[in-house]
């Protein structure tokens, strides 16, 4: 489908072309850093480009081939990723939290020819459970490791010569040219791992990748080459891909690269050293942080006192908020915040004491933005409006009042689900609608607020519906819940509960005490639901939910 015709077409760069300029006119600038670890320049980006070109080349690598990419975030999996787009082959980023059953099929499914794996993700996998491979290449040193084709084998052996034949003198700018890609044309596989068990391959087109940072060109126009950022969500997944990676490549920044579990703890080291102009986050994030060491603080009876005060309380409100800065590095001009639901009581409390964030909604299946405001323009509780190029509706009689699914239309619309023609016709209607499967409703100015997932959506006794995403927000904030869960069993709301454990230690509550927490949060909960939001009983659960890589629940491995 052609969007030539919208009311505000989208520019028709090439996206290798963007590359090249970028590494070009920032050659001697740092581009990537391993975290605690070597860095890359971005002539040396260039180098490794050039590189793993003639290995494509050598190996008979022809443009929209797949390539798939599988490892935690790291320098290698950057140059990995921009070798390949800009080779013309098509990416297919893995995220490396899946289990190997479901890394064989996607490799297999996307008919990838080539393997980038990451040491630990290739020790657990089997060739034979991948027959279409040509090869497999480490991507911790870059080494072909399995092959199937002499001509890559010998390629694989040979590649310093290789290398040396084709630039005796090294790569220099002017060798730094890439073949031009045709927006329509497929860019990138998507494999989602969401909420509803389902994985399936979402085809991102070069003008899907082009109008995200078409986006985030205008959103951050204060962005500067040599700015800092930390990648910490992961490459694989498209929220981190285009805000933590392509936009600041291209823009001459300075990627740090955690390379390992991105734990609170290794995450606020690393934002204090590295001290990044832009901070990209998940909900669960910031919100541990802020319910754990920053809330807490404030609910002693000195601090209540001195908040009733007016004008101490701005005081400590503002010192609060100056901290909280600093813990995040001090030097960032917004914290962005997406990928899952955000909870209500956090985002008030940021609110209140005016700390630097926004909240944006997107997709997988646009690459992944679709609406947004930056810090200055948003509306607290809101996801913001339509991006540029992308139009954005309520399916609702009333939209302003009445929730109903959220569509949008426009150039970061995916072309489809890869070999799943039936769900991409459901997905994307005759008028070039892609139906989100979010329900939510829309103010006067366009500000989008999320209810929740269609899928998730409950009916009362009365056929009333029920959006557990709202009650769950409600009970993460009373006292001992760490995360909870509404499901629905004989007509009856049961919470799965998961309780602050160290908090319980730190209380010398056993079992009983939990229950009896919980059982009171319960009759309070229910005090301020409508008779049929009621919640009947809650479940504790002994281990934490288990997670998309963008920290939302699992919901399908609890419902019934």
């Amino acid at each position: 489908m052609g969007y030539d015709n919208l009311p505000c077409a989208l520019p028709q760069p090439s996206l290798p072309a963007l590359i090249s300029e970028a590494i070009i006119d920032n050659w001697d600038l740092d581009a990537f850093t391993d975290y605690k670890g070597a860095t890359l320049k971005f002539s040396d980006v260039a180098q490794r480009i050039a590189r793993l070109h003639i290995l494509f080349e050598k190996a008979d690598i022809q443009a929209g081939d797949r390539i798939a990419i599988c490892g935690r975030n790291s320098s290698n999996w950057a140059v990995a990723c921009l070798a390949t787009m800009t080779y013309g082959a098509v990416v297919v980023p893995i995220l490396h939290e899946f289990k190997p059953d479901n890394i064989h099929h996607i490799v297999s499914h996307s008919e990838a020819r080539l393997f980038f794996a990451g040491d630990q993700i290739w020790e657990n996998l089997e060739e034979e459970s991948m027959p279409g491979l040509d090869g497999v290449i480490v991507l911790d040193r870059m080494e072909v490791v399995f092959s199937r084709k002499e001509a890559l084998s010998n390629a694989g052996g040979n590649l310093d010569a290789l290398v040396d034949e084709c630039y005796p003198q090294g790569v220099t700018k002017a060798q730094v040219s890439y073949p031009y890609c045709n927006p329509e044309d497929l860019c990138m596989i998507n494999y989602t791992s969401g909420s509803t068990g389902f994985s399936k391959g979402v085809m991102l087109p070069y003008r899907s990748i082009l109008n995200n940072r078409v986006f985030s060109s205008k959103a951050m126009y204060s962005f500067q080459a040599g700015y800092r950022v930390v990648s910490m969500l992961p490459m694989a997944h498209m929220y981190g891909f285009s805000f933590e990676f392509f936009y600041e490549f291209t823009h001459g920044c300075h990627i740090y690269f955690l390379t390992r579990t991105p734990s609170p703890k290794i995450i606020f080291k690393a934002l204090g050293e590295i001290q990044p102009h832009l901070i990209v986050s998940v909900p669960l994030v910031i919100e541990k942080v802020v319910r754990k060491n920053v809330m807490p603080k404030l609910e002693t009876p000195f601090m209540k006192l001195l908040l009733k005060l007016p004008v101490v309380k701005d005081r400590v409100l503002g010192k609060v908020r100056d901290e909280l800065i600093q813990a995040f590095g001090g030097q960032f001009f917004e914290v962005i915040i997406g990928g899952a639901a955000f909870n209500r009581e956090v985002e008030q409390f940021l609110a209140r004491i005016h700390f630097p964030y926004t909240v944006g909604y997107g997709a997988t299946e646009c690459g992944p933005i679709i609406t947004y405001q930056d810090k200055d323009s948003f509306v607290p509780g809101s996801c913001g409006k339509a991006v540029s190029n992308m139009e954005v509706r309520i399916l609702s009689p009333d939209p302003e009042n009445v929730p109903g699914e959220i569509v949008c239309r426009g150039p970061n619309v995916m072309l489809g689900y890869y070999k799943n023609p039936e769900l991409t016709e459901q997905t994307i209607d005759s008028d070039g609608w892609m139906h989100t499967g979010d329900m939510g409703i829309m103010d006067r100015e366009g500000n989008l607020f999320i209810k929740g997932r269609s899928k998730n959506l409950l009916l009362g006794p009365s056929g009333q519906n029920i959006y557990p995403e709202e009650i769950e927000d409600r009970l993460n904030n009373m006292d001992m819940v760490a995360e909870s869960l509404v499901i629905q069993e004989d007509d009856k709301l049961v919470a799965l509960v998961v309780p602050d454990n160290d908090m319980a230690a730190s209380r010398g509550l056993d079992d009983t005490g939990i229950r009896d927490i919980m059982e009171a949060n319960r009759h309070q909960l229910n005090e301020s639901l409508p008779a049929y939001e009621q919640i009947h009983s809650i479940r504790i659960m002994q281990q934490e939910f288990e997670k998309t890589p963008k920290k939302s629940i699992k919901r399908f491995l609890y419902q019934k």
